[in-house]
């Protein structure tokens, strides 16, 4: 009788791994991608560091994909929390809002996203994509969009 092959995501060591189990029984081990929220939070810390930060630009940030309750989840959906917002804003010196939206490797947009990015590119306002495999190149992805609408603000 064949094995049904699995797929699992833990932690060793501290470490997100995935292991494999094929349908003949071999086990296979990786290091599990970071979380999408883990790129958000270099992005953040990244950006904060910068020297023009509180004083050519500020940011905000939303988790819309948290996993919550059926209370929780109700009390966002009443506070408005919308689905398909971007991940990150970024307020500009002069009125100016742009958004990041984070994707860890090829993971794609949602239909919420896709059709939430597009309202708000239709009233003006530019959502950059970034996709990362770690936190480091998150972070310098988000700089480097920064300090470029900085430089044309």
């Amino acid at each position: 009788m064949a094995k049904i092959p699995t797929k699992q995501t833990v932690r060793i060591n501290g470490a997100r791994t995935i292991i494999r189990t094929s349908a003949s029984g071999k086990i296979m081990t990786k290091p599990a991608p970071p979380m999408e929220w883990e790129l958000q939070a270099a992005q953040v810390r990244a950006l904060r560091a910068m020297p023009t930060y509180g004083k050519q630009f500020l940011l905000a940030g939303d988790q819309n994909a948290a996993k919550r309750g059926s209370r929780a989840q109700q009390e966002a959906i009443a506070a408005v929390m919308t689905p398909g917002e971007a991940d990150l804003r970024i307020y500009l010196a002069g009125g100016q809002i742009r958004m990041i939206e984070n994707k860890v490797g090829k993971r794609r947009l949602s239909t919420a996203q896709k059709d939430r990015h597009a309202a708000l590119c239709k009233l003006g306002h530019q959502v950059a994509g970034v996709s990362a495999i770690t936190p480091a190149d998150a972070a310098s992805q988000a700089v480097s969009l920064v300090q470029g609408w900085l430089s044309v603000a």
